[in-house]
């Protein structure tokens, strides 16, 4: 009887100590690993994940790349066609909020149109804190932020060498597109 009472408290403390989820992106700069937070985010964290399985991001771009700010990737591909997406998902960014998590630099975040939530595909890696983007109140599409869902723990240095990268204003549709394309190689869970 004692032995699998000790076998069910080991099973349940493996559990409680489960490591987050986390993704690596292989990129033509180098490589990103991102640890995820399932339970500050969770359909965030859900939508990411199913995006990084089916191989959404694997030929994307970095699209804009701004240094004082952020890098966003995952919605175009080199030549610049909008890859296809499920669709949005509800912001989680007062949840996300609640447990702590801001939009600092090395943080990832789900982009958005001005709808608060109109979130897909499109993720941001912030390089500088950026409070401004911090949820503060559901009145109105200014006030409910973006979602931040994880943060970079491998490749900061990767992160940095694309923000320091050359880019164009030369495409109305495109600001801040760098003039040599960051291509996502790969993306997939490593845990």
């Amino acid at each position: 009887m004692r032995r699998p009472l000790i076998a069910l408290a080991l099973s349940l403390v493996a559990l409680c100590l489960q490591a987050k989820p986390q993704v690596k992106l292989t990129t033509t700069l180098g490589t990103i690993v991102m640890e995820l937070e399932p339970d500050a985010a969770p359909k965030t964290v859900e939508n990411f994940l199913r995006y990084v399985k089916k191989g959404q991001y694997k030929g994307t771009i970095f699209h804009r790349v701004i240094p004082g700010f952020m890098i966003q990737g995952g919605g175009y591909v080199d030549y610049l066609g909008k890859k296809r997406t499920d669709a949005p998902i509800p912001n989680e960014a007062d949840r996300a909020l609640a447990a702590g998590l801001k939009n600092k630099r090395g943080t990832v975040a789900m982009a958005r149109t001005p709808d608060p939530h109109s979130a897909a595909a499109e993720f941001f890696i912030n390089v500088v804190d950026n409070p401004a983007l911090d949820f503060k109140g559901k009145a109105n599409d200014k006030t409910w932020g973006y979602c931040v869902f994880g943060k970079v723990i491998k490749g900061m240095d990767v992160v940095d060498r694309i923000k320091a990268v050359k880019t164009s204003n030369k495409r109305s549709d495109f600001l801040n597109l760098p003039v040599q394309a960051i291509v996502i190689t790969d993306a997939a869970q490593v845990q």
